[in-house]
């Protein structure tokens, strides 16, 4: 038989209360005003925001819905803090117009705008790539072998450590200029 009177975990309001203030600040709103918009009292705000109280699923459902994020975005578990995809491992995409393979590393989180991929490419076919939306800047950080990037006309040869930036928004390409070669691409969306 389990002693009620025990308290539980505080990691679960800990959870909360950094996802609140995550969200509240995304948002752009001050305590005054969500406590305000979810109809709860703003020390019970203030409470919630220091892991303190107990938060009933009315309270943080009105604050969810004040917020404009799904009630799970105040709930879920913190996501690890250390992630590790092997070399080898991963999602990977291959092109149909050249021998490039694309391995999706980190997708862009919320109130970010940015994706990181692993790339192996061999010599043969450049990787002709058409704009991506507006304001996207590319950063590109080579690994092994050398590659020549860039948008069309300002295409620069690369080597291993070497790092180039240039807009994604207009037409760019990317070819292996020896076998093996792999970097890393940042794409920015601004």
């Amino acid at each position: 038989m389990t002693d009620r009177t025990e308290r539980p975990s505080r990691l679960p309001l800990d959870w909360i209360a950094a996802s609140l203030r995550r969200e509240r600040t995304r948002a752009g709103l001050s305590l005054s005003e969500l406590a305000k918009r979810a109809g709860i009292a703003k020390s019970t705000l203030s409470q919630l925001e220091t892991a303190g109280g107990n938060p009933s699923v009315e309270t943080l459902w009105a604050l969810a819905v004040a917020l404009g994020v799904p009630f799970s975005a105040l709930v879920e578990p913190p996501a690890p803090a250390v992630r590790v995809i092997r070399a080898g491992e991963g999602p990977e995409v291959a092109s149909e117009q050249a021998n490039y393979v694309a391995t999706l590393l980190s997708s862009s989180p919320p109130g970010a705008r940015r994706d990181i991929y692993r790339l192996r490419a061999e010599p043969g076919a450049a990787r002709e790539s058409e704009p991506h939306i507006p304001g996207t800047v590319e950063h590109l950080i080579v690994a092994t072998g050398r590659v020549k990037a860039g948008p069309r006309g300002e295409s620069v040869e690369l080597g291993p450590g070497d790092y180039m930036t240039y807009r994604g928004d207009v037409p760019h390409a990317y070819e292996a200029m020896a076998p093996g070669t792999s970097f890393v691409l940042i794409m920015q969306h601004v």
